[in-house]
């Protein structure tokens, strides 16, 4: 998902956290595993009602398996029956969860399955958005769509609403005649009823976390394109269908780089990609179905807003990869999603427009991070220890924050070691879930060194290092001696002192030099031999820790 907007960006916050060394486990116990979800939907629009007819296949995880916990918020049930038998169930709802009483015990080499028939006026998870008008003429057509990040998809039908819980989905949604459906994977087929509406039928044949099921429902206007094999589809209003290539012209690119820096293949048989009014977030990559902002695409047509329409469109296909193939195992772990988006819109412009691009990115989201930092009371690390299943968990810490740590991981264990790192660490989880833990094994195995600091202070921390540089010159000697000092504040959450491995540059009026220094400490100095006089050191010259503030103090001559 993409949270903030190309034109602006507000600041969200969390919740303060405690010490990072004993984090909480936040990964939620399973019963069952659930194997298959059909949904099948109707609409009543006026009403902003809709009819629910869902089957959720699943296999207990242990033995005596006899009630079943789903999350549904707000639906209201008809009937709960075992099928194929058409056996009726006992069932109970309480808060925002339904009880349903099996017939017998069930084991693991069991699949059950459970059909609900039910009604709901959903408050989140389905959104009905009016047509606009003016002046008695209809600009743009109503729409219904789905947003399912972070727990919305029980809104609207019962299931394990998670990210650790993958199934397979097949959708039956029922439109006006005349309206289009885009759902997760393949068209399989569309049905006109005897009332005169079409039922489009979507079958998502890949495991995948219930909050990237979707459909939208609406009058759009389909661009088709093709990269290898793979169908691409651009859905527009009518008559719009000019912005396409200005907002999506590069996307074969974009399939192109990040198939060559993974060296693994898009994972799916589509990839569509469509536009939506007032929609909450920049974009949604919902499983080969990415719902876009249509004020977000619109802004192509300014030549000052289409660099940030490419990000997010690259943005949300990073996702593929990072997210929906191997996704998070719990939302205090989204970094794990959202910062290697980030990332990647970056790797993308490197491959494009060169290294200096990419830095000036990775620079920039560093910025926003720090400066939301400095003024934000509730702060986390990347790994979100207080993390909730809403709004608050898209925010600068693990979006911007995690794209310019990913950016110092690459730089801490080199080029090659990090890409072919990334590659096991997907191949390893694909289709699955992971955690912190799963990266750092696959970047310790493939580098060799023990990354334990790295991700204590990156991931586990919060904030970044603040340093304050005090320069000063033996003429006699040619010496420079300098001290840093670490003047981040201290908090509980911010480590006292960062260990950065850094490179100094330093001109003289005879040269220049390069000298490598580690800081670790909350204060330390450092002597330099040089051949003249100092006139400029640049400490990180080459941006390896972007997420840094330093203040360098004019140059003292010693005098004596």
């Amino acid at each position: 998902m993409t949270a903030f907007s190309i034109i602006f960006f507000s600041f969200t916050f969390v919740l303060p956290v405690s010490a990072q060394t004993g984090k909480p486990n936040f990964n939620r116990a399973q019963t069952f595993d659930v194997q298959h979800y059909i949904l099948r939907i109707n609409f009543d629009r006026p009403n902003k009602k809709i009819y629910g007819d869902t089957t959720v296949r699943l296999k207990p995880l242990s033995n005596n398996f006899k009630l079943i916990e789903l999350d549904a918020a707000g639906l209201d049930f008809e009937t709960v029956a075992l099928v194929p038998e058409n056996k009726i169930l006992q069932f109970r709802t309480s808060g925002e969860k339904v009880y349903v009483e099996l017939d017998k015990i069930y084991s693991p080499e069991d699949t059950i399955s459970i059909r609900f028939v039910y009604t709901a006026m959903p408050k989140k998870g389905i959104y009905f958005v009016d047509a606009e008008v003016e002046n008695g003429k209809i600009i743009r057509d109503s729409q219904i769509w789905t947003q399912g990040e972070a727990e919305e998809a029980h809104h609207w039908f019962p299931s394990f609403d998670f990210p650790s819980d993958k199934a397979t989905t097949e959708q039956y949604i029922t439109a006006e005649k005349g309206e289009t459906v885009v759902g997760n994977g393949e068209l399989i087929g569309q049905t006109e009823n005897s009332d005169g509406k079409v039922t489009f039928h979507y079958k998502m044949p890949v495991p995948h976390s219930t909050y990237l099921v979707s459909f939208i429902v609406g009058k759009f206007v389909k661009v088709s394109e093709i990269y290898k094999t793979i169908p691409l589809g651009f859905y527009v209003y009518p008559g719009k269908e000019s912005i396409v290539p200005k907002a999506y012209g590069r996307a074969k690119n974009m399939f192109r780089t990040f198939e060559e820096l993974t060296k693994i293949d898009y994972p799916y048989n589509k990839y569509d990609q469509t536009m939506v009014a007032n929609f909450n977030f920049g974009g949604m990559e919902n499983i080969t179905a990415t719902t876009m902002a249509d004020t977000e695409i619109f802004a192509a047509d300014f030549n000052f807003a289409q660099g940030g329409v490419e990000d997010l469109v690259s943005h949300e296909l990073a996702h593929s990869w990072f997210g929906n193939l191997v996704t998070c195992k719990n939302w205090a772990e989204l970094w794990l999603n959202e910062g290697f988006a980030t990332f990647m819109e970056a790797a993308y412009r490197e491959k494009m427009y060169g290294r200096q691009d990419y830095l000036r990115k990775i620079r920039s989201d560093a910025k926003q991070f720090i400066v939301d930092d400095a003024v934000n009371k509730n702060r986390h690390g990347l790994f979100n220890q207080l993390a909730r299943p809403d709004d608050s968990i898209f925010d600068t810490t693990t979006y911007q924050k995690g794209g310019a740590v990913i950016h110092t991981l690459r730089e801490t264990v080199g080029d090659e070691v990090f890409w072919r790192a990334l590659n096991v660490y997907l191949n390893r989880h694909k289709f699955g879930n992971v955690e912190t833990s799963d990266l750092q094994t696959a970047l310790e195995e493939t580098s060799g060194k023990n990354l334990e600091w790295f991700f204590r202070q990156w991931v586990y921390g919060a904030g970044s290092p603040k340093l304050d540089v005090i320069q000063l010159y033996n003429p006699k000697s040619k010496t420079l001696r300098l001290t840093v000092s670490q003047v981040q504040k201290v908090d509980g959450i911010t480590p006292e002192s960062f260990i950065l491995p850094l490179e100094i540059e330093i001109k003289t009026t005879n040269g220049t030099k390069t000298e490598k220094l580690e800081i670790k400490n909350r204060m330390e100095n450092f002597s330099f031999k040089l051949n003249g006089k100092p006139t400029e050191i640049k400490l990180d010259k080459n941006e390896k820790i972007p997420l840094k503030t330093v203040r360098i103090q004019p140059l003292v001559i010693q005098s004596k």
